[in-house]
C-alpha cells in the first residue's frame, strides 16, 4: 500500500533545486584540490541549503514560516551564482558552463518566486 500524501519531494522546485545540487557536486569534483575546503565546500554548502530550505519551510505547515524559509533558498541560490562567478574568474569553468549554470539557477529563481507568491496568496486566503 503506498502513502498518497504529499511530500517536499513533491514540488517542481525542490526536484529542481535537486538536480542543481547534484550537478554542482559533480562540478567541483573538477576544482583543483586546494579549494575542497575553500570554494568546492562553499558551493555545495550553498546548493545544498536551497534544498534544505525548501524541505524545512514546507514541514512548518504555516505560510508565513514556509515563505521565510523559501526566501532563504533565493538568498542561497544568489550565494551559488556568485560561487560561480569565482570560479569562472579562477577559470576553473569556462564561460559556457557559468552561462549554463547561471540560466538553471535563474529558473529556479523564477520558478521559486512563483512558488512564494501562490504561498502568500493562500496565506490571506486562511
Amino acid at each position: 500500500m503506498s502513502d498518497t500524501k504529499s511530500t517536499f519531494e513533491d514540488l517542481e522546485i525542490w526536484q529542481l533545486a535537486r538536480k542543481l545540487r547534484r550537478e554542482i557536486s559533480t562540478l567541483v569534483k573538477t576544482f583543483p584540490s586546494e579549494e575542497k575546503y575553500r570554494l568546492s565546500d562553499q558551493m555545495i554548502r550553498a546548493s545544498r541549503s536551497v534544498t534544505a530550505n525548501i524541505a524545512e519551510g514546507y514541514g512548518r505547515y504555516h505560510f508565513q514560516e514556509n515563505i521565510q524559509f523559501c526566501r532563504q533558498s533565493r538568498g542561497s541560490l544568489y550565494e551559488t551564482i556568485d560561487h560561480l562567478t569565482v570560479a569562472l574568474d579562477e577559470g576553473y569553468i569556462e564561460n559556457i558552463a557559468f552561462d549554463d549554470f547561471k540560466e538553471k539557477v535563474f529558473v529556479i529563481i523564477r520558478k521559486l518566486n512563483g512558488y512564494i507568491k501562490y504561498l502568500e496568496s493562500r496565506k490571506l486566503n486562511v
